[in-house]
């Protein structure tokens, strides 16, 4: 190998990228148990979609696009790179080979599509989606990493190498370009059959749980490996995630029982995801007590934040728009006002006496990345809805996507059906037992049948609890369909 290799940031690289591969079916495991069972697989294939299609486009054109030569004004990469071409095994970035930051940079590119299908869950048709995710990265994803993580001396990315716009590890490029994408893909789509009026809860918050646990381990490669070196800056890139993310999911949290009342499992796994969200642009840029208060007000904005979405008539599925275009922006922000300029970037924030200037380029940033991101993403939407129809017919939707598009279902309800069947055949012998007949296992006349009471077979008196008529108590309900 040539001078300047490392064996040690390599491999610390290569792991990294097989950690951010993870958060790809982490996040369908997200995604998954926050919609309702008939749209379960439906939800997951939309991430793992991702994995296909994006893998195959970065060999053909997507890594060149991204970090290839700048061919214009820091706006896009040239065709050099076209199928990997005239990449060898000893050309280097840095101290690693180019083929181990192309494979940690592809899988950036592949969840952030991935994270725009929350947006529209329960209604999108599956080949319209991949139509989607193929014109996306090269229209919209490929140019914005462009312009935000190619780096060559000046003569790269127009926003971070040319105009110093921070972004450690994608709170622009990924995060408000995708949650600024599931926006206008959730207006041009439209509204769920029942939006406002019938209960959309999770079906299964474990599954919800497990999909944040998995994001967040797999986080740490995303931030700590995007400094592409195993080296104190990813050090503490690696602690700047984990403080922010306890601090956003306790953030989140106590607005929660604020606003609603009650701790939800929910609201921690959000929580979580919107501390990941919105420490990854600052993670190479702050201190950990910055790190703590970026993860405060993401976790309590964020969580405000989801309701948006009912007051203003969009119907974000599973507040895509709330917790990563909120959450991204309020990092890419906030690292004008927390960076140090002792970690990874020389650059101050207002906080340490560096006044407005970084602020101000942060802020270009997010406004600039939000407004293409938008324009293009809803123009490319109405594109495909032109061209193939992109929202399921109305009785789909109603009945379950899964079984229209992927002819399959999450779970097998025929043997919990035939289970019902016997239990309603044994209520069935029991009342038989209780009117004095003595069928095959009943008690033997005179004896007292379970559940009776001693004196002529009267029920038995009912637990305490609310008292008969009185409707349920709708306060966790109403938890969850507030918070989400």
């Amino acid at each position: 190998m040539p001078d300047g290799f490392s064996a040690g940031d390599t491999a610390f690289v290569l792991i990294s990228a097989a950690l951010v591969m993870v958060m790809t079916p982490g996040l369908a495991f997200f995604y998954g148990g926050m919609v309702r069972a008939k749209s379960t697989l439906n939800m997951l294939a939309m991430s793992f979609l991702s994995l296909g299609i994006v893998s195959v486009l970065w060999v053909l054109y997507g890594y060149s696009l991204s970090f290839g030569p700048d061919a214009f004004a820091g706006l896009i990469g040239n065709l050099d790179f076209l199928g990997m071409r005239g990449i060898g095994l000893n050309e280097l970035t840095g101290s690693i080979p180019v083929t181990a930051f192309a494979v940690f940079q592809l899988m950036f590119a592949i969840i952030t599509p991935a994270l725009i299908s929350g947006a529209v869950a329960d209604r999108a048709r599956f080949p319209a989606w991949g139509l989607f995710i193929a014109l996306w990265v090269t229209v919209v994803y490929f140019p914005v990493a462009h312009w935000v993580f190619m780096v060559d001396n000046g003569n790269g990315g127009w926003l971070g190498d040319r105009n110093g716009v921070i972004d450690f590890a994608g709170g622009t490029a990924v995060h408000i370009n995708a949650g600024v994408a599931g926006l206008a893909l959730c207006l041009v789509l439209g509204k769920r059959v029942g939006f406002k009026k019938d209960p959309m809860r999770p079906h299964s918050l474990p599954l919800v749980m497990l999909g944040s646990g998995l994001l967040w381990f797999g986080w740490f490669g995303f931030n700590a490996g995007s400094a592409l070196a195993a080296n104190g800056v990813a050090a503490m890139a690696m602690v700047n995630t984990q403080v922010a993310t306890g601090a956003a999911l306790v953030g989140w949290l106590v607005y929660e029982k604020l606003k609603h009342g009650a701790f939800t499992t929910l609201g921690a796994a959000s929580g979580a995801v919107a501390g990941l969200v919105a420490i990854t642009p600052a993670c190479g840029s702050v201190s950990p007590l910055g790190a703590v208060a970026i993860g405060l007000v993401a976790g309590a904005v964020c969580a405000a934040a989801v309701s948006l979405k009912y007051r203003w008539g969009f119907d974000d599925s599973l507040d895509v728009v709330g917790v990563h275009a909120v959450g991204g922006a309020i990092g890419s922000l906030l690292i004008g006002l927390f960076a140090t300029g002792g970690v990874g970037q020389t650059a101050k924030g207002l906080f340490y006496g560096g006044g407005f200037g970084q602020l101000g380029k942060q802020a270009m940033g997010v406004a600039v990345v939000a407004a293409y991101s938008f324009v293009l993403s809803w123009l490319l939407a109405k594109a495909v809805d032109r061209l193939v129809g992109f929202r399921v017919a109305e009785e789909v939707e109603v009945a379950g996507i899964d079984q229209a598009e992927h002819a399959e279902s999450a779970y097998d309800f025929s043997a919990v059906g035939a289970g019902l069947a016997r239990a309603l055949q044994g209520g069935g012998l029991a009342a038989a037992a209780g009117s004095g007949a003595s069928p095959s296992g009943a008690s033997p006349s005179g004896a007292t049948p379970s559940g009776s009471s001693a004196s002529g077979g009267k029920p038995a008196a009912k637990p305490a609890g609310r008292p008969a008529g009185k409707p349920a108590d709708k306060s966790a309900e109403k938890t969850e369909v507030d918070a989400r």
